[in-house]
């Protein structure tokens, strides 16, 4: 079931990055109160000026496991919960040191399933409310050097689906959102990789209307990527091994290496 977005209170996590700054924009011109949080206070100050009223800025780091606790009761009254952050995992998992693999868990897969925890009884008290998990399609198809990030966004589709069939009848709904490589801004972007010809992308814009449409037609899965990526990531679960050599002589590992090098400061 559908949930309109007018009068809720939505908390969105990484809303000081490309697909976080859009669907901030997306849910307040919707008619919702947006609790934005992101560990760059200046930039969530920078968003309330932009809009106006109807924004709360919460500065958080959700690798930060106390400030994860913290931020339901500092939020109060949520409706909605945006599980957005992410922090940028590509590499050999070999590549990555101990704490490096619990930042990213932590940020990717730990973050989200907490929140959405301590959020969803006031949801069930009410008998309305929405949890959206931005996952990728690196959570259906994997890739050479996305072991760890592949782990954690698999782990969020499998827990949508999971929380989906355990809140049928409540009122609240769960979607699951898989954007492909996106222009403009986020994790890729920023990486400075190239994609080969032909490969197309999608605008953190786009990625953001189709999150709040998810939400207000209650759709579980939504996908945000070329025909091409969505076919690929289809097939990936049918046959795993084939899509994998098809991977390989497309030059995904070099796409792959790429973004490591462009993300390491990152982890």
């Amino acid at each position: 079931m559908g949930l309109s977005l007018q009068g809720r209170r939505v908390l969105l996590t990484g809303a000081s990055g490309g697909i976080g700054l859009a669907t901030a924009r997306f849910l307040h011109a919707r008619g919702a109160t947006v609790i934005a949080t992101a560990r760059r206070a200046e930039v969530l100050a920078g968003l309330q000026d932009e809009l106006g009223d109807r924004v709360e800025a919460l500065p958080a780091d959700l690798a930060d496991r106390a400030d994860v606790a913290a931020l339901p009761e500092r939020a109060g009254t949520v409706d909605v919960l945006v599980a957005n952050a992410a922090l940028p995992a590509s590499g050999n998992l070999v590549s990555f040191d101990e704490q490096e693999i619990d930042r990213a868990l932590d940020v990717n897969l730990r973050a989200p399933l907490q929140l959405a925890r301590a959020l969803l009884p006031g949801m069930l008290e009410r008998g309305a409310g929405h949890v959206v998990f931005v996952s990728s399609l690196s959570g259906k198809i994997a890739s050479p050097g996305s072991a760890l990030y592949s782990a954690a966004k698999f782990g969020l589709r499998g827990a949508a689906h999971a929380l989906r069939e355990d809140l049928v009848g409540t009122g609240v709904g769960v979607t699951v959102v898989f954007p492909g490589f996106i222009r403009d801004g986020g994790m890729f972007h920023d990486s400075g990789a190239s994609l080969p010809r032909g490969v197309g992308t999608r605008t953190p814009d786009q990625v953001a209307e189709a999150l709040v449409r998810g939400i207000e037609k209650g759709r579980l899965e939504v996908d945000v990527a070329p025909l091409s990526l969505r076919l690929g990531a289809k097939a990936a679960g049918l046959a795993p091994a084939t899509v994998g050599a098809i991977q390989r002589r497309l030059g995904s590992a070099e796409i792959s290496s790429s973004m490591a090098r462009g993300q390491t400061d990152k982890r």
